[in-house]
């Protein structure tokens, strides 16, 4: 089976909070707490593991938070990259209504000697694997002393070297820098706000994801999986569009469905399709039974695959259907 690593270059420790009510200025109590080891790339490869996958999570962490870490559930999958003082906290609050507020501390900028070291890393990794899938997840830190973020270029070079596709998803300033040289994506995985951003225009209907979507892949993206949060999700080739939408069990915490449908995404990838069974479609499936099956998890790590959840695909979708998500996952 194809190995698959991710890279956190910003990693972070989640805590989730379950409230009753949470109101602006008002003291709440907590009916539950979870703390958790995570970051983007590092909820891909749990997803990942928990389907069958051979993957590793390359992932920057202060070493005051490297024991916990190496005592988690995730312990096997992670490449630490340990640096000083402790890991940011990204904290989670969801009330009896099931509606979650984030709140994400500020990326701490890398020393270049932390990045020298993540990127030597991934090379360990992907030279482990024959084929691989790299994934680079979440934002990215500043690169400490020069005010701009950390250079992926020696990512995508040691991605090339060893053969292996890239998929990206990240937002912001990085996923512009990076769209100002897109040749060499394999995969973009935008959510709707996003990908809206990126084009500078609202997107009201499927149409609209489209024709944004084909713009970045104009640019040499060879795939984007637009996430349209409770709407599904569609796939974009240059000439193919695949849209799929899945039921969740129920809606305990929305953090981290996005990452769930990556994963998905890339395990349908890595299936060898039946005979005529068109590959877009079985990965799109994937992305949105794992994305709907993350939601039901009460933490942003899942455990198992997707059991009992089964994605409804339009292969041939009604692109003036109006979108009624912000499509945010």
């Amino acid at each position: 089976m194809t190995g698959i690593v991710t890279l956190t270059a910003a990693g972070a420790i989640d805590a989730t909070y379950r409230v009753g009510t949470l109101r602006r200025g008002a003291f709440a109590r907590a009916d539950s707490y979870a703390r958790e080891v995570s970051g983007k790339g590092v909820n891909v490869s749990a997803a990942l593991a928990a389907g069958g996958a051979d993957t590793a999570a390359v992932v920057v962490l202060g070493t005051d938070d490297v024991r916990f870490a190496r005592a988690g559930l995730t312990a096997p999958l992670l490449r630490i990259v340990e640096v000083p003082g402790a890991t940011r906290v990204n904290t989670s609050i969801i009330d009896a209504g099931g509606a979650t507020t984030k709140v994400n501390a500020p990326t701490p900028p890398l020393s270049p000697e932390a990045w020298d070291a993540t990127i030597s890393a991934l090379g360990v990794e992907l030279a482990a694997r024959t084929s691989p899938w790299l994934v680079i997840s979440g934002s990215l830190p500043e690169l400490a002393g020069t005010g701009a973020l950390v250079d992926l270029a020696a990512v995508r070079a040691i991605a090339r070297e060893h053969g292996a596709r890239v998929a990206v998803d990240t937002s912001g300033a990085a996923l512009d820098a990076l769209l100002a040289d897109p040749v060499g994506i394999d995969l973009l995985t935008p959510n709707a706000e996003e990908l809206s951003a990126t084009v500078g225009r609202p997107l009201d209907t499927l149409g609209d994801v489209v024709t944004a979507a084909r713009e970045i892949v104009s640019r040499g993206v060879t795939t984007v999986l637009a996430s349209l949060g409770a709407d599904g999700l569609i796939a974009v080739t240059a000439d193919h569009e695949v849209f799929a939408r899945a039921e969740a069990p129920s809606v305990a915490n929305t953090a981290g469905a996005g990452d769930a449908a990556l994963a998905g995404f890339l395990l349908g990838l890595t299936r060898e399709p039946a005979a005529g069974v068109d590959p877009l479609a079985v990965a799109a499936a994937s992305a949105a039974e794992w994305g709907a099956h993350a939601v039901a998890h009460a933490s942003t790590i899942v455990e198992g695959p997707p059991l009992g959840i089964r994605a409804v695909i339009e292969t041939t979708p009604d692109l003036s259907h109006a979108l009624t998500d912000e499509g945010q996952a």
